[in-house]
């Protein structure tokens, strides 16, 4: 009676196990907004589609900024969204690996020379239920993981959203600039052309102005494309599509901070907070308690007992029962066990490499910010005020009578790729912060994938 009521409690306990009210999401989010002040919508439901769409329109009233660009990317990008799906899968895992597998019944019924016999069985997987907690807890650690592994693909998401928008708003003004100067290499080319005509001007002259113009020309097609390019990459993170496409961007670039970010222990906090290096920890530690329940079930991989019951005509019924037991005569389970430590090897290797690459990006990525800064500031500060100040004294000479308008048009020319320069350097800065905060709490700003363990590490707990 003791054991009746011990397994009748543990099957009670077997099938408990049920989906969490968030399936995992919050933990998602909660990480997520840590790293990129921004929530995520996982969304599974017609609802939740609905809630995402109208959520989209309202941000794309107003001119984009970076972080409505980060929000738009997490609500409403497909592939995003795809990839949640593997946390459902996870969670179902976990709830199927927390409840016993179901009994099987057999039925077997001979008959002849007037007599019937019938056999019936109900058997239950005894090592299933045994090994159900330590099979449960390798199912909520997978869970853990993979609500890890989504934060680490929104975190991407952000960033590539924020490179795009800084892209986009950098190729836009470079087009407004290239147009003003096709349009004055228009009008000094047309004003050389009438004056050589004229007999004021020469022939060598006017053809440098028609080399201005054509470059002009060239350098205008080339910018639209890069900015229609830009504009694309932009659209693909965000998910638009149809009357979404008429989004509008803000004119310029946001201004330089005053002062560059300092971070302290910035090797320390990728190791800390980076979502690859905990991705990388927590694949370890799954495939360790995977080995261990490995090893408890080396010899004994398969046990299934049940009732068993047969009648006989003209007989009394006999009542007993059945275990089933694989016999370890060829396989004593050392190439589960040997496969297993291979995997958790694998995973060890694995973390330590993500660890050493984590620091050395945050390295990496440090300088190029600082390098971005300190040349965007230098534009800001010292080389564009000193093409202006040049500026406007060759305009003052030309007022004045002591210099042409062909020289005026000569220092415009000058300017072009100082102005050109110090719109990409404001880019690259704003490009390179993002990679710094990305590989100091996010994620390898290369866009690599991050390296978990093999899933059938725990898929085969018990082995087969």
């Amino acid at each position: 009676m003791k054991l009746t009521a011990a397994a009748a409690a543990a099957l009670l306990l077997a099938g408990c196990a049920s989906f969490s009210p968030d399936g995992g999401a919050g933990r998602v989010s909660e990480l997520t907004q840590e790293r990129t002040g921004q929530a995520v919508s996982i969304q599974r439901s017609e609802k939740d589609l609905d809630t995402a769409s109208s959520r989209v329109a309202e941000l794309l009233k107003q001119p984009l900024t970076a972080e409505s660009a980060v929000e738009l990317a997490l609500l409403n990008n497909r592939g995003l969204q795809a990839s949640f799906s593997e946390l459902g899968i996870a969670e179902a895992d976990r709830v199927r690996a927390g409840r016993l597998a179901n009994p099987s019944f057999s039925f077997g019924r001979l008959s002849g020379h007037g007599v019937t016999e019938i056999d019936r069985s109900v058997v239950f997987n005894v090592l299933g239920l045994l090994t159900l907690p330590v099979a449960s807890e390798v199912a909520q650690r997978q869970l853990e993981q993979a609500q890890v592994q989504a934060a680490f693909d929104a975190v991407g998401v952000a960033a590539e959203a924020r490179k795009a928008f800084f892209g986009a708003v950098a190729a836009q003004n470079l087009v407004s600039f290239f147009e003003q100067v096709k349009e004055a290499a228009d009008a000094s080319n047309e004003l050389a052309r009438r004056m050589l005509q004229a007999g004021n001007f020469s022939k060598l002259a006017q053809m440098r102005e028609q080399a201005f113009y054509a470059d002009a020309t060239a350098n205008l097609a080339r910018a639209r494309h890069q900015a229609v390019a830009e504009r694309e990459r932009l659209v693909r993170v965000l998910g638009l599509s149809g009357d979404q496409l008429a989004f509008k961007l803000p004119e310029r670039l946001p201004d330089l901070p005053k002062q560059p970010i300092e971070p302290k222990d910035a090797e320390q906090t990728a190791i800390d907070k980076r979502l690859d290096v905990l991705l990388a920890k927590r694949g370890a530690q799954a495939t360790a308690k995977s080995l261990g329940l490995t090893r408890s079930t080396r010899f004994i991989n398969v046990l299934e007992a049940g009732y068993t019951n047969k009648s006989q005509t003209g007989e009394p019924r006999q009542n007993g029962y059945e275990i089933q037991l694989e016999l370890p005569l060829f396989d004593f389970g050392a190439t589960r066990t040997a496969r297993a430590e291979a995997l958790y090897m694998q995973a060890v290797h694995r973390t330590a490499e993500v660890a050493i690459n984590a620091r050395s990006e945050v390295r990496e990525s440090y300088s190029a910010y600082r390098t971005a800064f300190d040349l965007a500031r230098h534009y800001r500060e010292e080389v564009v005020p000193l093409r202006k100040r040049i500026s406007d004294e060759n305009l003052l000479r030309y007022n004045g009578m002591l210099s042409s308008v062909f020289e005026l048009l000569a220092d415009a020319r000058d300017q072009v790729m100082t102005v050109t320069a110090a719109i990409e350097a404001e880019r690259d800065y704003w490009i390179a912060e993002t990679n710094l905060q990305t590989a100091l709490t996010g994620r390898s700003p290369g866009g690599s994938a991050a390296k978990g363990p093999a899933k059938s590490a725990a898929a085969e707990p018990a082995g087969h």
